[in-house]
């Protein structure tokens, strides 16, 4: 009997080593209704010109961040496919050119799609870009990571489920005013899938016109998620993926991916690698062999910072979706621990949640503890579905709020992590509150690599110094 309540008690204090007791916010969201902004909105307007170039993004074009590519939507005629770019605005003094395409989705027929790869950049750079012709020209700038370092301090923003609501507008920005310079991005774009024939594509081009204000100059790292699927055999469409595959292209070739859907890149100090929920993942598929070569080319001594980005959570305490992400768990979590990931980002539910450092590798059908256990060498697990859809917020959270849970709420809002150098980064959730941005949860990060001990003494006895001094965070890990 002592020997249980030792046990049991040995168990409570690891959980409040890792932070604090679980919590689960009172707040409660009640402005902006969850509905789509209307067409005839001006956020969601034409830029002037005959066919002016539209729905401008970028994303990260290679391994290391030493490329990107710029796509791009004209909706009268083919037009130019040239990007035109150079360290001064309005001097341009390369010129590439890119690739066109377009789809049908029912009888939707998208506008011209731009992609154009533009390769050989310098790290740390302002670029500025123009693309379209004569009158109609538009100009953007964008700026490259600083190089590959273990040191390298670098902002991300961290959005899901983002839809084109008012909500998603007032998400977009907040992340905007935030300083961060790309966006990690957990799946669920446009929501087109909610609207029915030819208004999905018409959909699919508002929200490319919402975003641009952001996506025009530094690059989103896209993931997809099921509103991407769009599998609709009433309407003749049964190609999965197939307006997100025309109009979001990823790096995948780069890091010697089969698929589009999946892939990896380095940015600054950290490796991120992209999973897809929605393919094949378990034993002997693609992306199984796939992600197996790609956690082997991690080095940490480069990148320390080993994140991974999927759509569906793999540990959910909300009724929402709840135990949907337990079979990529299965096939993956041993390598997460194994490889000692830092954190694990996903969307799906409509809401915020952030996990200890938990795991439950210990079980199989003969032993071991069937349930989740903290595990100082697992991945802290995040769920930021919060971005505005218009399917609303995930509010039934279940009762009482599991061990492995460390903050939980049902709001709009965005993350961002500041990584700062290769043991630390500071971690922000910010909610969306009556139009105001709060922070709500925050914390430093502990790398996972160089913050264990014999790593750590190896650092020079000042490198710590190199961590800011102010520290309004609530909790380590």
């Amino acid at each position: 009997m002592l020997l249980c309540l030792f046990f049991l008690l040995s168990l409570l204090l690891t959980f409040i080593d890792n932070g604090s007791a679980g919590i689960t916010s009172a707040f409660v969201r009640t402005q902006f209704p969850s509905v789509d902004i209307p067409l005839e909105n001006e956020v969601l307007s034409v830029p002037n010109g005959y066919n002016a170039p539209q729905q401008v993004h970028i994303t990260q074009g290679d391994y290391d961040g030493e490329a990107v590519i710029i796509s791009w939507v004209t909706a009268d005629e083919p037009g130019s496919s040239e990007v035109r770019y150079g360290l001064s605005e309005g001097k341009y003094d390369v010129t590439v050119e890119g690739t066109l395409n377009n789809y049908t989705f029912y009888k939707y027929e998208s506008g011209y799609i731009h992609q154009c790869l533009v390769t050989g950049l310098q790290y740390d750079t302002k670029y500025y870009y123009e693309i379209g012709k004569g009158d109609s020209a538009r100009n953007f700038w964008f700026e490259t990571p600083p190089k590959v370092d273990p040191d390298a301090s670098y902002k991300f923003g961290i959005i899901g489920d983002l839809g084109q609501t008012y909500n998603s507008l007032s998400t977009l920005q907040h992340y905007m005013a935030s300083g961060a310079k790309s966006v990690l991005f957990v799946g669920d774009l446009s929501y087109a899938d909610r609207y029915q024939y030819n208004d999905v594509g018409v959909r699919w081009d508002t929200f490319g016109r919402l975003v641009e204000q952001s996506t025009a100059y530094q690059p989103w790292i896209w993931s997809a998620g099921n509103h991407e699927i769009e599998y609709f055999p009433y309407m003749g469409e049964i190609v999965p993926f197939r307006s997100f595959l025309s109009r979001y292209p990823t790096p995948y070739r780069a890091s010697k991916s089969s698929n589009p859907l999946w892939y990896a890149i380095r940015r600054a100090s950290a490796h991120i690698i992209v999973l897809s929920s929605y393919s094949p993942f378990v034993k002997y598929t693609p992306q199984w062999h796939w992600l197996k070569q790609e956690f082997k080319k991690v080095n940490r001594e480069k990148t320390p910072w080993l994140i991974v980005l999927m759509h569906v959570p793999i540990y959910n305490s909300n009724e929402a979706h709840f135990m949907e992400g337990e079979s990529m768990r299965s096939a993956y979590e041993r390598w997460f621990v194994k490889y000692k990931v830092d954190v694990i980002f996903a969307g799906h539910v409509h809401a915020y949640e952030r996990s200890y450092r938990i795991s439950n590798i210990q079980y199989n059908v003969s032993g071991g503890d069937a349930y989740p256990v903290p595990d100082k060498k697992a991945p802290i697990y995040i769920t930021v579905g919060d971005g505005g859809n218009s399917e609303g917020l995930a509010s039934r959270f279940r009762d009482p709020q599991p061990e492995y849970s460390a903050f939980r709420e049902a709001s709009y809002g965005h993350s961002t992590l500041d990584i700062k150098n290769r043991t630390h980064a500071f971690y922000h959730w910010n909610r969306n509150d009556d139009g105001n941005n709060i922070t709500t949860d925050s914390f430093t990060l502990h790398n996972q690599y160089w913050g264990s001990g014999l790593r750590r003494r190896k650092l020079n006895k000042n490198h710590l110094n190199s961590v800011i001094s102010e520290r309004p965070f609530t909790a380590r890990f």
